[in-house]
């Protein structure tokens, strides 16, 4: 039999990537922009608090009449930010991704199909004849606590992404870099690098493997 190798430090990488507005665009936005609902322009850019941003979304969307088949309308004219499925590509090739979002499956869907089918862990939404009534998390703080699974497995963790709920995440991994962050978040996160480009953000996390 070979020789085990005895040192437990991790070898093996994993990168941990967000999707609203580091792969894809902001669905919110997009779906305030094409109904008029300011309020929906709220994003977890501006609002720390998950619970209370999507308890403030639902009130709106029970105040306007907009159930998920609207919102999935919006979604069907919406592509992925220019060079991300190159990005993606190319970083797969080195590498495995786990796309880590705070998204529902019922809007992720049709993106992850034009990103190639990547690997995505995010939330549920609860639907009742199209009214979206609530929303079912996989578990809180998912996006931190799916790192440090991967991490009791051995596996090294760089992490990117752009708002506020992706910060648990950063700090958890070995490396975390912000991508097309806003200026509030990059101030009170100085700690992590930040890149506007893919072919940036690319390089560093190459660096790292």
């Amino acid at each position: 039999m070979g020789d085990v190798a005895a040192d437990n430090e991790p070898t093996q990488t994993i990168v941990t990537l967000d999707l609203e507005g580091v792969l894809i665009p902001e669905v919110w936005v997009a779906v305030a922009e094409t109904t008029g609902i300011e309020g929906l322009l709220r994003t977890t850019r501006d609002e720390p608090d998950y619970d209370v941003l999507m308890r403030y979304r639902l009130d709106l969307l029970h105040e306007h009449g907009l159930g998920l088949a609207k919102i999935q309308e919006v979604i069907a004219t919406l592509a992925p930010v220019p060079g991300a499925r190159d990005f993606l590509d190319t970083l797969r090739e080195r590498t495995q991704v786990i796309i880590l979002s705070d998204t529902f499956e019922q809007f992720a869907t049709p993106f992850m199909r034009q990103l190639g089918w990547p690997t995505i862990m995010c939330h549920q939404l609860i639907v009742d004849d199209d009214r979206i009534a609530g929303y079912r998390l996989r578990q809180q703080d998912q996006k931190r606590r799916a790192v440090e699974s991967f991490q009791s497995l051995n596996f090294r963790i760089i992490a990117a992404g752009d708002s506020y709920n992706d910060t648990t995440m950063l700090a958890a991994a070995s490396t975390g870099f912000l991508f097309r962050s806003p200026d509030n978040v990059i101030a009170e996160f100085p700690q992590f690098r930040s890149f506007t480009a893919f072919d940036e953000l690319l390089a560093a996390i190459t660096a790292e493997l």
